[in-house]
């Protein structure tokens, strides 16, 4: 399985949606003398794969202090075949966390696709605190991680004990973070993300920044469009993050995910191995009933992990994110049917980065919370309970499964970068967004809401199911994208694949 998605984590954890963000700081129009050092930095380039070259550049840890220590980022560039190029385009897969290097390296189509990488030099980078840059780190090995991603929540879910339980699980994360990462944690937010964008720009020889986002991906390109208004280039945003949404504590992400199950139970019906009969209110009872049944007797997977709500709704998730793997979650069910959870425990190690052996891909897990709490502002304990009941009322199956998500936000020892809602002025130079219908992570809403406020924005809507469209197969969003990256056309205000 080889997708592009946003992540959320459910589990003893916490599921965050990037939303509900603004920066707090002026906007950044030209470079800072004291910054010269850094923008006049020399990088080299150096083979490291077919058509590949990597380099590292310096940043500030903290871009208020340039005085203070630097940081390391890790860049991989893709040049066309032809030796002929129309200058860089940055890349980032979303996440928060997800690596722009592996992105890249591990096949440059994975990013974009073959047209629009032979017109580019394709550039991936590792974000601050990711991957190959210097990372976040918050356990002291594997089985600390897996602790937390997999370990079982004590009491009913909800409840004093079973709230006490999940704090005590955060502040040992954080503890974790703290003693692991220093002062790097202090400054993941996204706004130093875009300035650590710009300076990679500069020294890549871009005057603009062209610059192609997925998911939280999009994010980083509306703060550095927000921040840098005067050096966009081409930017195209998809599967756009809204930062005038509602927050965690809402029910937008989890509506969108139990529309995808709706849509999935639909199909499933239609299959000749459906797991399931009946009508689809049946089934999703089914489901719910499983899920409630694990969240009381968790079962042993082959290796040992006991299977809870969360991890089985975790695979549930993770493949809700395209029709490609609708055919894994049948496993999941006929499996669990057949008293079997190693398909759940299957799906949810895939989607959070674990080898069979135990290791981990990346430290994307601990990126993915730490970015987050770093631009998002908990909400209220005090308001927690109300808002759970919201969204099990939007979403009655995996509803239960997207609450109590800010617990670890609220302890987090450090405040949030981005703290209101709304948006900035983005420059005259226009800006794609593209939305698909059947988005379980990044509703279509978002986007729509997103290209409103936007200086000129242009939206993209694909009527599909899944998450992302650009290079997934559709022919008309990907030469709506590319005669816009390649020559120049924008797409009319509203376009419809």
């Amino acid at each position: 399985m080889n997708l592009k998605i946003s992540r959320i984590i459910i589990g003893g954890v916490i599921t965050i949606v990037l939303a509900g963000m603004l920066s707090s700081c002026a906007p950044q129009t030209e470079t800072a003398p004291a910054a010269d050092d850094y923008y006049s930095q020399q990088v080299e380039w150096t083979e490291c794969g077919e058509s590949l070259t990597c380099t590292t550049v310096a940043v500030p840890t903290d871009w208020s202090n340039l005085e203070g220590e630097s940081i390391s980022l890790s860049l991989v560039r893709h040049s066309p075949a032809s030796g002929e190029s129309q200058g860089a385009l940055f890349v980032n897969p979303g996440g928060p966390g997800g690596s722009g290097v592996a992105f890249v390296r591990d096949g440059v189509t994975n990013a974009v696709d073959e047209t629009l990488a032979a017109a580019y030099d394709i550039i991936g980078f590792d974000p601050r605190g990711v991957g190959e840059s210097t990372p976040v780190t918050c356990t002291e090995d594997a089985s600390g991680l897996d602790a937390f991603l997999y370990g079982i929540i004590p009491g009913v879910r909800g409840s004093e004990e079973w709230l006490n339980a999940k704090k005590a699980t955060a502040q040992e994360f954080i503890d974790g973070c703290e003693m692991y990462t220093g002062e790097l944690l202090q400054h993941l937010d996204t706004l130093s993300v875009a300035k650590d964008l710009d300076l990679m720009r500069a020294v890549v020889g871009e005057e603009k920044l062209n610059y192609l986002g997925y998911s939280y991906g999009t994010f980083i390109g509306m703060v550095y469009a927000q921040e840098f208004p005067q050096n966009v280039g081409y930017m195209v945003l998809d599967g756009a993050v809204d930062p005038s949404a509602e927050g965690a504590e809402s029910p937008g992400q989890a509506a969108g995910f139990e529309m995808a199950l709706g849509n999935w139970i639909e199909w499933c019906l239609e299959q000749t191995d459906c797991p399931f009969s009946g009508t689809p209110e049946e089934v999703a009872a089914q489901i719910a009933t499983m899920l409630a049944d694990l969240d009381e007797n968790p079962l042993p997977a082959s290796d040992g992990r006991l299977v809870g709500g969360d991890t089985f709704a975790s695979g549930i998730t993770s493949a809700l994110y395209s029709p490609d793997t609708w055919p894994d979650l049948s496993d999941l069910f006929l499996g669990y049917l057949n008293g079997d959870v190693d398909p759940a425990i299957a799906l949810a190690d895939w989607y959070n980065g674990r080898y069979d052996d135990g290791t981990y891909v990346s430290n994307d897990t601990e990126a993915f919370l730490a970015i987050g709490c770093s631009d998002s502002p908990a909400t209220e304990e005090s308001t927690w309970a109300e808002s759970a009941q919201m969204i099990i009322e939007a979403a009655p199956v995996l509803g239960p499964y997207f609450t109590y998500v800010d617990v670890l936000c609220s302890l987090w020892p450090s405040p949030p970068v981005f703290a209101t809602a709304g948006m900035k002025p983005t420059g005259d130079e226009p800006i794609i967004i593209i939305g698909t219908t059947g988005d379980p992570s990044t509703p279509i809403e978002w986007a729509e809401g997103v290209v409103e406020s936007l200086t000129d924005g242009r939206l993209i809507t694909y009527s599909g199911e899944g998450h992302l469209a650009y290079n997934r197969g559709d022919s008309c969003v990907n030469t709506l994208v590319n005669d816009f990256f390649i020559n120049d056309v924008v797409p009319p205000e509203n376009s419809s694949c």
